[in-house]
């Protein structure tokens, strides 16, 4: 057993499941993973599995599926548009569970459901819970349920081996950071700043503190994501967190490319240059006389 599965709570080892084994794979290699977010079904659900292929191809180390919905709070225009070409194409959680079920007899990459709570509440969560894990999907995210909430839904996830992820945000007090890492499993999803999804140009300053303050109250890797768009970003964070988590920019490839060939070209292409950078800066920190080999 390596020493980042050691150090991670009983739950989680006890779970052993892909996204455990990527990140402690990655942590042997102090490598930044690269979690890629697709909403399914945009702009087909036929589309999307082509689409996440590529980016399982190119070397993302987690895909979060996200399922469209008709009112997304957390998300800025470019998902946002995204989710309305997936709903307009008839792409419902049954299908994005479908996608995933072939995603999978084709690749063992990490998959996260990534969804507001109204779809799974809609089909049961026992059901829901049963269909995820038949299907191959490896964590669930609710971006619309606090822990505090999350007691029947996160049993139902758990009991069928699916690791139960959440959200920490800047303003996420000390005592709530060890609440939600309590609740969490597989990774703690950091959201780099206050506000909705979107690319940036900068990181916020204040970010390496704040993911600092995070590992106190947790021995999960932290992924943080929210304006993750650059190579440059994955060079940052490769000192300071244990994923990048890259959204709006990989659905703005989908969006504009003239169709799903060009959009799956466009994707694999993004996604290797992260990687490239998250690479190259274990050979810049490996350099560095007296470098930790662990991010």
């Amino acid at each position: 057993m390596s020493e980042i599965t050691q150090s991670l709570p009983e739950e989680t080892q006890l779970a052993a499941g892909r996204i455990s084994r990527r990140f402690a794979a990655l942590a042997e290699r102090s490598e930044l993973g690269i979690v890629a977010y697709l909403t399914a079904g945009d702009p087909t659900l036929a589309a999307s599995e082509e689409i996440v292929l590529a980016a399982a191809e190119a070397g993302a180390d987690v895909i979060e599926l996200g399922v469209p919905f008709s009112d997304p709070m957390a998300d800025g225009p470019i998902i946002q548009r995204a989710s309305e070409r997936a709903l307009r194409s008839g792409t419902t959680l049954a299908g994005v569970l479908s996608l995933a079920r072939r995603v999978r007899e084709k690749t063992d990459v990490p998959l996260v459901l990534f969804s507001y709570y109204n779809p799974i509440l809609q089909a049961g969560l026992e059901r829901f819970a049963s269909d995820a894990a038949s299907a191959g999907i490896d964590g669930v995210l609710v971006t619309d349920l606090t822990p505090e909430e999350a007691g029947d839904c996160r049993a139902a996830v758990r009991g069928r081996g699916l690791d139960a992820i959440f959200l920490a945000a800047p303003t996420s007090t000390d005592v709530r950071l060890k609440l939600i890492a309590k609740a969490t499993t597989g990774f703690l999803y950091l959201i780099s700043r206050t506000g909705v999804t979107g690319t940036r140009d900068a990181l916020p300053e204040g970010l390496p503190a704040l993911v600092r303050r995070v590992r106190a109250a947790t021995k999960l890797p932290i992924a943080v994501g929210f304006g993750i768009s650059l190579p440059t970003h994955v060079s940052v964070l490769g000192g300071i967190a244990d994923a990048a988590v890259v959204g709006s920019a990989i659905v703005a490839q989908v969006e504009g490319a003239a169709n799903p060939q060009a959009a799956a070209r466009a994707v694999r292409d993004l996604i290797r240059s992260l990687k490239g950078a998250a690479r190259a800066g274990v050979s810049r920190r490996s350099a560095q006389p007296g470098s930790e080999q662990t991010p």
